[in-house]
């Protein structure tokens, strides 16, 4: 028996049984679900209906993630799936689907950081001279460019904290069984605490 999307196998609302009026279409075709897994990139294209193309990503390793806050969208490594609000399996068994909370390599992140506003982030022991970047070989305008930056600048203490670890919470927002992509953005404020929470929890 193939995979079918029709619901005329359901009871009615009164709880009367349905005629089976008709055997299934081709239309109401279903396909078994992709189930990516973390691991070096392998996708399949699937001829959808009216010939078009979908992405059956089997395993992605890396994706385009954003950082809302910063405006800045760096391609990272996937690490690992931490929390996943609809089946704990998905967890266990670190499968990437729309919305799962995933960790991600901050390197990426973290460069650009330091490059953007000359400060160090993510140091076990902080002091200022140390989290200041040398702007010795600077020119003028740059580095006065920079302590502007540096000045306006807010850098919140949870994302500080998991720049030390060099991994951060990200959500997933693509659909890597349909698209072949593994995009989202990287968790701030509310809901970085709030999935904080969530994950403790379980």
């Amino acid at each position: 028996m193939g995979i079918t999307r029709e619901g005329r196998h359901k009871r009615r609302e009164t709880g009367g049984r349905r005629e089976k009026f008709r055997k299934k279409r081709k239309f109401e075709l279903g396909r078994q679900p992709a189930m990516t897994k973390i691991g070096e990139a392998r996708i399949h294209q699937v001829r959808g209906r009216g010939g078009n193309p979908k992405f059956r990503a089997l395993r992605l390793d890396s994706g385009n993630f954003s950082w809302g806050t910063e405006v800045c969208t760096r391609k990272v490594r996937v690490l690992d799936v931490s929390y996943n609000a609809s089946n704990n399996e998905l967890v266990r068994t670190k499968t990437l689907v729309k919305g799962s909370i995933i960790v991600v390599d901050a390197h990426p992140f973290k460069d650009w950081y330091e490059s953007h506003y000359g400060v160090k982030i993510g140091l076990k022991k902080k002091s200022e001279e140390a989290a200041t970047v040398d702007l010795s070989g600077k020119s003028e305008k740059t580095a006065a460019k920079l302590k502007a930056r540096q000045a306006n600048r807010t850098l919140e203490p949870a994302l500080d904290h998991q720049f030390a670890s060099g991994r951060l919470y990200a959500k997933i927002t693509s659909r890597p069984g349909q698209t072949g992509r593994c995009d989202g953005y990287i968790l701030e404020g509310p809901e970085l605490a709030f999935y904080m929470k969530q994950m403790t929890k379980k």
